[in-house]
């Protein structure tokens, strides 16, 4: 098995992951195959660590730009030659060589990346969720298709075995005909949550604290309103919040339904109804919800 293969069957399979040779991608004076592709991780105190584990094994990372150095130096040893950076912009200016991005910060400023990656020309890997709501994403589906760049968005399970043995079983006829389907998760996000990166706050604090020591504040803020340092918000738990995530529908919620709306091959919903909610307030999600999407016979 080449280098190449191995490296695009391991990623897919683990992590969605699409990144091929610079000849097919139309770079200049790159033809062969084997060639390693040069790559920058831009947010890796979660998934993007994993992501770029993966990337590593057969390509070359050769940035890394995360907005917490403290919270970033163990994925920083791992790749003692990368360039360091706090902020993408700067990174996207440099005279560091790479061929694509992986993207793995909180979501409401994956569209600003992406998009600022895409028209210098550099191929995105970007983590679920794509962006923070719909139009970012029909925005950042405009500009793939301008500058032509190869890109793809990452949901862990999506490649497995598991997901695609339930779509063949429906394509099967397997459990007949589906009118309906029922997906829950039991975790919750929401301030005081059980879940690992549930926010201790339950709405925003009025105590004003200092970022940690070698944090660029300002860019993680990015596109949302400025608002002071508080660890309710980073590092980890910054979901629940309105203006930087989507809650557990949009984390865990992506992950139940893929293998439904894949399976069915469902387009839009005609509609859309939350039919229960607890708890939640202008600035943090609910505690639970329950939600029906409707689609077209």
């Amino acid at each position: 098995m080449s280098t190449r293969r191995h490296f695009l069957t391991a990623a897919a399979v683990a992590a969605s992951v699409q990144i091929v040779p610079r000849h097919v991608l139309g770079g200049p004076n790159h033809t062969a195959p084997s060639e390693k592709l040069n790559i920058a991780g831009i947010g890796f105190g979660g998934m993007g660590s994993h992501n770029l584990a993966m990337c590593a094994r057969t390509e070359q990372i050769t940035a890394l730009c995360d907005v917490d150095h403290n919270y970033a130096r163990k994925v920083f040893t791992q790749y003692p030659d990368a360039k360091r950076f706090h902020d993408y912009r700067e990174l996207l200016t440099s005279d560091v060589d790479f061929d694509a991005v992986v993207i793995a910060t909180p979501d409401h400023t994956h569209a600003a990346i992406s998009a600022a990656a895409m028209h210098k020309g550099k191929h995105v890997y970007c983590q679920k969720l794509l962006t923070h709501d719909a139009h970012e994403s029909r925005v950042l589906a405009r500009i793939a298709k301008q500058t032509g760049v190869a890109t793809q968005l990452g949901i862990q399970g999506h490649s497995g075995e598991g997901r695609m043995l339930v779509s063949e079983w429906i394509w099967d006829g397997a459990i007949g005909e589906i009118a309906e389907v029922e997906a829950w998760c039991s975790l919750s996000y929401a301030p005081h949550g059980h879940a690992s990166w549930s926010s201790p706050c339950s709405d925003r604090p009025a105590k004003i604290e200092k970022p940690p020591a070698g944090m660029d504040w300002d860019t993680w803020i990015g596109p949302a309103p400025m608002r002071p340092y508080h660890s309710c918000y980073h590092p980890r738990v910054w979901r629940c919040f309105w203006d930087f995530g989507c809650g557990m529908m949009g984390d865990r919620g992506v992950h139940t339904i893929d293998a439904i709306v894949s399976s069915l091959k469902l387009g839009h919903p005609d509609s859309i109804e939350c039919t229960h909610v607890k708890g939640g307030t202008a600035e943090v999600h609910p505690e639970s919800a329950v939600i029906e999407y409707r689609f077209p016979a």
